[in-house]
């Protein structure tokens, strides 16, 4: 007798943000990912909306990491029905515990500021989940460990895989009926500052395979030549530097860089402020779980001890009103919200001040429109000239590259019977596609979101 799987496309089709996909079988219904989309206004105008599918009927969720388009709609899903396990590795957990507490406060707090200063049009602006949500939700949190398999029912089993990328982060197997169902998850590079290489998946039934750079290879940049060269130009301008950063990874591996410089003598003593809550969990993070990074807790020490790290908000109007030269890497990275923004508030229109961008730029946010060299930028409903300088090192990313999403798959010893590009802009996606046509022969399809597709097992 045949069994079906159906397996529903909720998020990250055709664009890389919004991760959610439902497995649906006989036995249970399981949910990989609950991500936010992020980016363009159509995009996440798409979260106030209800899933299409009976949220009640979920059985599990579970993650891959505990990035924001990876876990951030989990609030909304639990206000919907949702009553499962959420299930992760213990630091991804606690990076979600994180992340879904400060973007329900910022969520709250942008929310009473529009209400305040009537620069919305809804009546009244409303949080897209209140912290006590985001406590509820973490109240289902589950920890499991890494590399080994673990029974969710009689034909059904999951294993978490380490996958680089940010801290706690796996690829996951999910084993329906003897079929090996692979969820890239957000593969991470080969040669990491601060992680170690990602394992590779053996055998792949149906693949989920994450596009990002699909259609790039990271440039052959040197970081440490270009930081000091950027960081000198700064100091000889007597202004600021400014990083917005990913407050997951990105931020950690800013520090270990600039320390490592300053260490080698590249760079002479700047003042550096980091100034995102966020991330100052985050480095908690990496001090509770050594094992999922390379920093030994002596070097760890040493590079938080380097840099001025800001507790509150009055520290922030303090560090912009410092006169001196300095670097501040504040969150978020790609400029959407968070501290940063107040600091390009009060600097963007200064010659002096160099915007250095970090990491992924999606379609839609401010971050994107820095890259692309706009004269001016909109914060808290009003218009900034540009006159900073504005800087990219693309190759900080911390997804793998074209290069590398190759390299992870070609350890599959069989063929897939479906190969599913997720997680990718369409010319990512499509150049993707042709690629592992050439490399592989393997026939890869690109759903569309909402999509369902109907799997024998």
């Amino acid at each position: 007798m045949n069994h079906f799987v159906k397996v529903n496309f909720l998020g990250a089709c055709g664009v890389v943000t919004g991760s959610k996909f439902l497995i649906e079988t006989s036995e249970l219904n399981v949910m990989i990912d609950c991500g936010m989309f992020q980016g363009l206004k159509e995009l996440r105008e798409l979260n106030w909306t209800d899933l299409p599918i009976n949220v009640s009927a979920i059985d599990v969720v579970l993650l891959t990491h505990g990035h924001l388009d990876h876990v951030g709609y989990l609030p909304r899903l639990v206000k919907q029905g949702f009553t499962g396990k959420i299930i992760g590795t213990a630091p991804t957990l606690a990076i979600a515990e994180i992340i879904l507490k400060d973007s329900a406060k910022i969520h709250e707090e942008d929310a009473e500021k529009a209400n305040r200063e009537k620069y919305t049009k809804h009546n009244p602006a409303l949080p897209f989940y209140t912290v006590k949500e985001a406590e509820n939700t973490i109240k289902l949190f589950k920890a499991e460990g890494e590399d080994q398999w673990l029974t969710l029912s009689e034909h059904i089993k999951y294993r978490f895989q380490y996958n680089g990328h940010i801290i706690g982060a796996t690829f996951i197997e999910l084993d329906v009926n003897g079929k090996r169902f692979v969820f890239s998850g957000d593969i991470g590079r080969r040669d990491d500052y601060l992680l170690s290489e990602p394992k590779m998946p053996e055998w792949a039934d149906f693949l989920f395979i994450e596009s990002t750079y699909g259609n790039k290879l990271h440039p052959e940049e040197d970081v440490e030549a270009l930081l000091t060269e950027i960081i000198i130009d700064t100091i000889h301008k007597k202004g600021n530097l400014i990083i917005p950063s990913f407050a997951v990874e990105r931020l950690q591996t800013l520090m270990y860089i600039l320390w490592q410089l300053y260490k080698k003598n590249k760079i002479p003593k700047i003042p550096t402020f980091i100034d995102s809550p966020m991330g100052n969990n985050v480095l908690e993070v990496f001090k509770q779980f050594p094992k999922w990074h390379k920093l030994s807790s002596k070097d760890y020490q040493a590079m938080c001890n380097h840099f001025n790290i800001i507790q509150s908000y009055r520290e922030t109007w303090e560090t912009i009103d410092d006169k001196r030269s300095k670097i501040v890497i504040a969150g978020s990275g790609m400029v959407t919200g968070g501290r940063v923004l107040t600091y390009l508030q009060q600097l963007i229109d200064e010659p002096s001040t160099t915007v250095l961008l970090v990491g992924y730029q999606a379609e839609g946010t401010r971050g994107r429109q820095l890259l692309d060299g706009v004269h001016e930028i909109r914060f808290f409903g009003k218009y900034y000239p540009i006159k900073a300088t504005i800087k990219s090192i693309e190759s900080l990313s911390a997804h793998a590259d074209q290069e590398d999403l190759l390299h992870w798959m070609s350890a599959i010893k069989n063929i897939p019977e479906a190969v599913y590009l997720i997680h990718g802009e369409p010319t990512a996606l499509d150049t993707f596609r042709v690629k592992i046509k050439d490399k592989y022969n393997w026939n890869a399809t690109i759903p569309k979101l909402t999509d369902m597709y109907k799997l024998v097992v």
